[in-house]
């Protein structure tokens, strides 16, 4: 004997809600890359900053013309 499949009955109103696409939203591979894209931004910020101020500390410690005493 056969078996008899269930039949959905569908409304109007459920139909035309399943017909509008979804709205895809980030995946997590693409927030995950976005993350680190980021933190690799500050990462490269902060080093630059450091070098400048480094080299602004160098430059103050040591004068393009030293001093005759100060050569030895």
């Amino acid at each position: 004997m056969p078996e008899k499949k269930a039949i959905k009955i569908i409304k109007k109103d459920e139909r035309v809600r399943r017909q509008k696409p979804v709205a895809k939203g980030a995946t997590t591979a693409q927030t995950a890359r976005e993350m680190v894209k980021t933190v690799t931004n500050w990462v490269t910020e902060l080093q630059q900053k450091r070098r400048v101020e480094t080299a602004k500390a160098i430059k103050l410690m040591l004068p393009e013309n030293p001093r005759a005493s100060e050569a030895n």
